[in-house]
């Protein structure tokens, strides 16, 4: 998934801002909240980590040149295979990097499987969860995949880090 399709969601403190792809974001943020930047953390929707905004002042700065073929859209990029790998690739139709963007397309857009969603969930809950009470428990149970156990750790916690959870989990 590319940057400009990367759904992310928006706390200032445990109240949701708001969710969306990262320029809706940014541009939501910076016109509701200016004042208080520094304080919201981003989150990549895909996998629960802290992200980081482009605000205006580094949207507007000069982009550094990159390796590749700029002009259109490519940027170099390293992957290291074994021999036989790139004898495969080359046989596909296109050639390897034709071969290659089709196998991630075809990655990138299957659904999130089970341990992807709980590691997203565990990555935002080490974040805004570390200090509520039942946190450890909490994470034990969504290991263990004991919904109600989970459910009932976290009950007492704000309504908006729930809902996330249960988003970045898929409920």
């Amino acid at each position: 998934m590319t940057q400009d399709h990367q759904i992310v969601t928006a706390f200032l403190g445990d109240t949701k801002l708001v969710s969306g792809n990262r320029e809706t974001v940014t541009r939501a943020i910076e016109d509701r909240y200016p004042g208080d930047l520094g304080a919201i953390l981003v989150f990549d929707d895909a996998t629960g980590r802290l992200t980081d905004l482009d605000y205006w002042d580094a949207a507007r700065s000069t982009p550094t040149p990159a390796a590749g073929r700029p002009r259109l859209g490519v940027k170099a990029r390293e992957v290291t295979l074994l021999p036989r790998h790139w004898d495969w690739l080359a046989a596909q139709p296109g050639g390897a990097s034709a071969s290659l963007r089709r196998l991630v397309e075809t990655a990138s857009k299957g659904e999130p499987d089970a341990k992807q969603r709980r590691d997203a969930a565990y990555n935002f809950m080490s974040h805004l969860c570390g200090d509520r009470p039942g946190y450890e428990e909490a994470l034990r149970a969504l290991y263990r995949d004991d919904d109600a156990a989970f459910a009932e750790l976290i009950a007492d916690w704000p309504e908006d880090i729930r809902r996330h959870i249960g988003h970045l989990l898929g409920r």
